[in-house]
């Protein structure tokens, strides 16, 4: 896992000055990034995005009834995996076509790996709160197959925060044009 850094210094980012949360998102769609996992998931059609949520108010949010959606430049609305759904697509690949000169499908092979569910596993957002001026962060994984760029002109909604008396908080809403078009970080 990263290291989570305050979600306002990410470039994809919703804060919300008056209730002191702020939302980000750091998509793993590039080779580099996405090196840090040992599953292929974009070879898969899947995408990571890193969430980062930072509160810096006096009393904790709640984040177990929270909703979370993709919605593309088309407005597809895409909710992120299930922890199911990642296995299943991880133990069954699409089989692929062979290269004789009849396109007989190859077998999809079924297994999955002990470390590539652990990996999912430790992988995944599971806060169910944020302390008083902490972080939490993890992935959730975006089924993106068959869009070409499912990041351009894409926003990320996030519903269901509530703070410590019970109130939801006003929903989060993340450009990731905003990531698209951030300067390159050096290396």
């Amino acid at each position: 896992m990263p290291a989570a850094q305050p979600a306002k210094t990410y470039p994809a980012h919703d804060e919300h000055p008056s209730e002191a949360v702020t939302l980000a998102l750091d998509p793993y769609d590039m080779a580099d990034k996405a090196s840090l996992f040992s599953v292929h998931y974009g070879e898969m059609g899947l995408m990571p995005m890193f969430l980062v949520i930072t509160n810096d108010g006096d009393q904790p949010v709640s984040l177990a009834g929270m909703k979370a959606e993709l919605v593309t430049f088309n407005q597809t609305k895409i909710p992120p995996a299930t922890q199911e759904d990642i296995y299943r697509r991880i133990s069954r690949p699409a089989g692929k076509i062979s290269q004789n000169p009849l396109p007989w499908p190859k077998k999809a092979n079924g297994s999955m790996s002990k470390d590539a569910m652990e990996e999912v596993q430790n992988a995944q957002f599971a806060a169910k709160a944020v302390e008083p001026h902490g972080t939490q962060a993890g992935f959730m994984f975006f089924d993106v197959s068959g869009i070409s760029t499912p990041l351009a002109g894409a926003h990320f909604y996030l519903t269901g925060v509530r703070d410590a008396k019970g109130n939801e908080l006003m929903f989060f809403d993340v450009a990731l044009e905003k990531y698209l078009s951030a300067p390159s970080q050096p290396k």
